[in-house]
């Protein structure tokens, strides 16, 4: 018997509707101290957070990993180590 809960009651409609999610506005988050967003500094909550993002990015803290396989001019290279 699908449908019933415990002491046999039925769930069908009511399990339908705790799996639907609420429309609950989400407030964004500063992504470097978590607090809400200011207009002017868009993703950021203060000019201090944005610049500090900014060193963070100049620095090398962030870095997208690359795999070189080839030079500049798209020939492989050969092993450094043989």
């Amino acid at each position: 018997m699908s449908g019933l809960g415990p002491f046999g009651l039925v769930l069908g409609p009511y399990i339908d509707l705790m799996n639907q999610r609420a429309e609950v506005p989400r407030i964004p988050s500063c992504p470097i101290c978590g607090k809400a967003v200011a207009d002017k500094f868009k993703p950021f909550c203060s000019r201090r957070c944005a610049d500090v993002d900014l060193n963070r990015w100049l620095s090398g803290v962030y870095a997208v990993p690359v795999k070189e396989d080839e030079d500049e001019d798209g020939t492989t290279r050969p092993d450094e180590g043989s």
